[in-house]
């Protein structure tokens, strides 16, 4: 039981990466906030699985955000982990972004406008409103779930892409500014294309197959989010790549 006790809140946390993250922590003994926009059918089921409270919530509102981080407090009296996994995908752009690429002249700025807020604006609205609760513990465990390098500079994958690399960029300098607090910062991806909601409707169930599984995620985010980690700060872990190996004697990544 890695997590007993710990509290943690998963946004968009009904599916794919962030509903595999959410019963592995609950395996380990976290109690649950679980967040989705939209999807509340979903964020419900894994609640029921979990023990955990699902609560809707678009990250973009401050009023939203502000809801989720005071429900938790309410609930649970504390946040020890958040994990920032919800993010809108390319098929917003078009449902075909697979086979097509989409020129970015002739991308939808509305559409654009939401995918950079949700991927950027969300994490930084939700990161910004924990931490100060992380910071009066001396305790916290951020997780911002990123995706392969390649996935960002691929033709055709603005927003998308671009967002992701933003990402990673205020991860590194957040992690850098909470040096030493007791709160640690990290980014996790899969290593390559994963079947999640981001997949199109299109796509041919042959190639689903080859999509890695979101469950490859868990084992990593659970020894980030635990005790073990708390030296680890400001590390890019690829979640295919890593086991219990890469730790040395001290919890440190390798």
């Amino acid at each position: 039981m890695k997590l007993k006790g710990k509290v943690a809140i998963i946004t968009g946390g009904g599916r794919g990466i962030g509903r595999a993250i959410a019963l592995a922590y609950a395996e380990e003994g976290a109690r649950l906030m679980v967040t989705a926009a939209r999807e509340w059918n979903e964020i419900q089921e894994v609640a029921s699985l979990t023990g955990g409270t699902a609560i809707q919530a678009d990250v973009t509102k401050i009023e939203d955000v502000d809801n989720v981080v005071q429900t938790t407090l309410s609930a649970y009296g504390r946040i020890d982990i958040l994990v920032n996994n919800a993010a809108r995908g390319m098929k917003y752009v078009s449902e075909d972004f697979i086979t097509t690429p989409s020129l970015f002249w002739k991308i939808d700025p509305e559409v654009w406008r939401m995918i950079i807020d949700t991927n950027i604006n969300g994490v930084f609205l939700m990161t910004r409103a924990v931490v100060p609760f992380m910071l009066q513990q001396q305790y916290g465990r951020i997780i911002n779930i990123s995706v392969h390098e390649r996935t960002m500079r691929r033709k055709g994958f603005s927003p998308y892409g671009p967002s992701k690399a933003a990402l990673e960029s205020m991860s590194t300098i957040w992690s850098k500014e909470l040096e030493g607090t007791g709160v640690t910062l990290n980014m996790l991806l899969p290593g390559g294309a994963t079947h999640t909601g981001m997949v199109p409707s299109t796509i041919p169930k042959e190639q689903l197959a080859g999509l890695l599984k979101p469950e490859v995620m868990a084992p990593a985010a659970v020894y980030l989010a635990s005790d073990e980690a708390a030296p680890v700060n400001g590390k890019r872990i690829v979640a295919v790549e890593w086991n219990e190996e890469h730790k040395d004697g001290k919890g440190n990544l390798t």
